[in-house]
């Protein structure tokens, strides 16, 4: 195979591993069920005039399956903290005690699991059109070689590489998100 077609192949998947986790952080944010760190990624804290990252500002555990805990690192963050987390609407009030933020995951009901589920897909979705979107950008930049010494053949063996790396990587889609509904729907 040619030289130039390897280096679009090797680009189209490296474009598909970004897309691939990406994804997977998308269906981290989707809880479901169980308290886990991953589900205040992207809370951003008022920290003196700075949107900051929550992670930044205070540590964050898990003591048990249903309990998140933060600790500031200042006492003076826990209003912030606690404004952003209500701001970021993610179905869970925060508890305030005056030294820690507590926040109680409440049990999900059928019909929030369903929802859940439907968000699961339709993120499944967003990243098989991501991997669709570089399938299609890789076979035209295989396609514009025709001119530079690559023979049609070539650009034809090219562009079945590339949908069977698209294809590996759809797949790849679906088990993430195979997992993540199973995880949704166990009670």
């Amino acid at each position: 195979m040619n030289d130039l077609i390897k280096k679009q192949l090797t680009d189209a998947q490296a474009t598909m591993d970004k897309a691939i986790i990406h994804c997977e952080a998308e269906l981290t944010k989707i809880r479901a069920g169980k308290a886990s760190a991953g589900m205040l990624d992207g809370i951003m804290v008022d920290y003196y005039g700075n949107p900051t990252p929550l992670t930044q500002v205070g540590s964050i555990n898990t003591p048990d399956a249903r309990t998140l805990i933060i600790q500031p690192w200042e006492k003076a963050l826990l209003t912030p903290i606690e404004r952003a987390i209500m701001e970021a609407n993610i179905g869970i009030n925060p508890q305030n005690d005056g030294t820690i933020i507590r926040l109680v995951v409440p049990p999900l009901t059928e019909e929030r699991r369903k929802d859940l589920v439907k968000k699961v897909k339709e993120e499944a979705e967003r990243g098989r059109i991501t991997i669709r979107n570089i399938r299609k950008d890789a076979n035209e930049k295989i396609k514009k070689l025709k001119g530079e010494s690559v023979s049609d053949d070539e650009i034809k063996t090219g562009e079945g590489e590339v949908q069977k790396i698209t294809d590996a990587y759809i797949l790849k889609v679906d088990k993430h998100a195979e997992a993540k509904e199973k995880d949704i729907m166990t009670v």
